[in-house]
């Protein structure tokens, strides 16, 4: 079945839906979801999305800049990281206009909390001063992103958006460089179905189901970026991939950022609240790749507390606190603890320990979304992407708390206005080939195979090895062992086995189709992470330990050739007006 839209988007979270409320009525859009709108991925984000309001203490979007430059371990591109700064009180306010209830001041403005990194000087005249944390992040309690979700829904409605939930990404159709549409599965009735469309934007998440600890849900599989990597388009910087430093003990539930912004303190096994080494100034408010190395270090020197399964975690205690802003402010963390671990909040400590949580790199785009071909800036005519299935890049080597929220709206709402731009100019492509031939016979390939390998255990080692050998700590023997582990895993998926060979919500297909996906971003990960012969931010090579800007002030490009072999190119990084220097908190 072959539909033709004007515009088609990929991906229903924030970015996706912000983009498409951007479409003028008089062109058609279709936004295409593996899961129900309101499932999307977006709404697990809890603690706030920043802006430089000044609503409970002074500040600027130049304090933000200067904060999510230095985060990024001076990766970021410079000119991006100002559009986004400057732009968030804006998009702020325009969600606010949206319907979005955002939680208040006692004077009705909209409330702000402390978030790690974010900082601003103790003079304002010298911003060479010491700085200490601010209150940028607006909330809605610890449900930030779920009604920024439900808001952008409700307005996609309005402005007759139409929706195809449950249908799955298989293939990206680009010819001559030009994207001319997509391929997807009806996950509900196997069918397959081509969508041809002047314009496309990929907004398909992350893929922190790489990583067997995760907070990600079980759709974060990577897809979109992957189908880029697997149409011979390049990936950028995915050797950088963020662990939040406090994820559920055992199971990476996410325990927001929310829970130290209110006051809440790491403590190791000797009840010590340990961060104070780490980052003096700031302490339990360090930015997330600091706050995460710091509890491995503390785990690996001793100071972990032992679990039950003989793993070790450390403790967020979140007791002093009290039940009232435990219940008003936190509400859905401290209900996660309870839920899941049998652990009271307001009387005991919460278990923690890292959890894989966000994609720093993606499909590199310009600041308007457009899709790079390569790195001297080529773009895919009619391809935009943004969310973290982008790299902009505005996080650079490690992202800022609640600056993935505000990446999303700031540049969805960007990106729907540059393809508004675009579509007066635009047409309908037609294929070349059969748009669905690729996606059938993986289909079929796949249910036809017979082996005895099972995708849950190739995926579950996948997982592992990712966590042991490409994680928070890494170092060149353990990639080069990642590196084959993955060789043999793709062998394995040769001989794996689609018992299920039904058409109605055929799960078991559909994981092993985002089997092949994780795989192509293990590979693209790790292989970035091998030729990176440094530590920046989130990645941390224990043989390269120092921060190296003669060398690697650069951007990673790695694609995917046709005989399966990868090559790796770079793109500098731009700098405006912050030099680089030594971070320190």
């Amino acid at each position: 079945m072959i539909h033709k839209f004007d515009v088609v988007i990929v991906g229903a979270g924030g970015a996706g839906l912000r983009a498409a409320v951007e479409i003028p009525k008089e062109y058609s859009t279709a936004v295409i979801s593996k899961v129900f709108p309101t499932r999307s991925h977006t709404g697990t984000a809890q603690g706030g999305v920043c802006a430089a309001l000044s609503n409970e203490e002074e500040d600027s979007w130049l304090n933000h800049a200067f904060d999510t430059v230095k985060g990024s371990d001076y990766l970021g591109d410079q000119d991006a990281i100002e559009i986004m700064c400057k732009d968030a009180p804006r998009a702020i306010i325009e969600l606010e206009h949206m319907g979005m209830p955002f939680s208040r001041t006692k004077e009705g403005k909209i409330a702000q909390r402390k978030f790690g990194g974010h900082t601003k000087p103790v003079d304002p005249n010298d911003p060479n001063s010491k700085r200490i944390p601010v209150k940028r992040s607006c909330y809605s309690a610890d449900r930030t992103g779920h009604v920024m979700l439900q808001t952008l829904y409700e307005n996609c409605i309005k402005n007759n958006i139409m929706f195809f939930s449950e249908f799955f990404l298989t293939d990206l159709i680009i010819e001559d460089g030009i994207c001319k549409g997509l391929t997807v599965f009806d996950m509900a009735t196997s069918e397959i179905h081509v969508f041809q469309a002047k314009a496309v934007m990929f907004a398909t998440g992350g893929y922190g189901r790489a990583f067997r600890i995760t907070s990600n849900a079980h759709v974060g599989t990577g897809d979109g970026c992957a189908m880029v990597y697997q149409a011979g388009l390049p990936l950028e910087d995915m050797e950088f991939y963020q662990f939040h430093p406090t994820g559920l003990w055992r199971l990476g539930i996410l325990v927001s950022e929310a829970a130290r912004g209110e006051g809440g303190i790491l403590r190791n096994n000797a009840n010590e609240p340990f961060m104070e080494v780490y980052a003096p100034s700031v302490k339990d408010l360090a930015p997330r790749d600091l706050v995460s190395r710091a509890i491995i270090s503390e785990i690996r020197a001793g100071r972990g507390i032992l679990g039950s399964d003989g793993t070790h975690y450390i403790n967020l205690d979140l007791t002093h606190l009290g039940k009232k802003i435990i219940d008003e402010k936190i509400p859905e963390i401290t209900g996660f603890a309870r839920t899941y671990l049998g652990v009271e909040p307001t009387k005991e400590c919460v278990p923690i320990q890292p959890t894989a949580h966000y994609a720093m790199g993606g499909i590199p785009t310009n600041y308007d979304t457009e899709v790079f071909a390569d790195t001297k800036g080529n773009v895919v005519n009619g391809f935009y992407a943004a969310g973290e299935c982008a790299c902009v890049s505005v996080h650079g080597a490690n992202r800022l708390g609640t600056n993935s929220l505000l990446d999303i709206v700031v540049f969805g709402r960007r990106g729907g206005k540059r393809i508004a731009e675009y579509l007066p100019k635009a047409k309908h492509h037609e294929f070349k080939i059969d748009p669905t031939e690729r996606t059938r016979s993986k289909i079929n390939e796949l249910l036809a195979r017979t082996g005895s390998e099972k995708v849950a255990v190739i995926r579950r080692e996948l997982q592992q090895s990712m966590m042991d050998k490409c994680g928070i700590f890494r170092n060149e023997k353990d990639l080069l062992e990642n590196k084959e582990h993955i060789k043999e895993y793709k062998q394995r998926y040769k001989n794996i086995t689609v018992q299920d060979k039904s058409k109605v919500f055929n799960t078991d297909l559909i994981e092993a189709i985002e089997l092949g996906n994780l795989l192509d971003i293990a590979e693209s990960v790790n292989e970035s992470a091998l030729n990176r012969h440094e530590s920046r931010g989130a990645h941390t090579r224990e043989d390269f330990p120092k921060r190296d800007d003669v060398n690697w002030m650069k951007h990673t490009f790695i694609t995917k050739n046709d005989n399966g072999s990868t090559n790796i190119d770079y793109k500098k990084v731009i700098k405006t007006q912050f030099e680089p220097m030594e971070r320190k908190y």
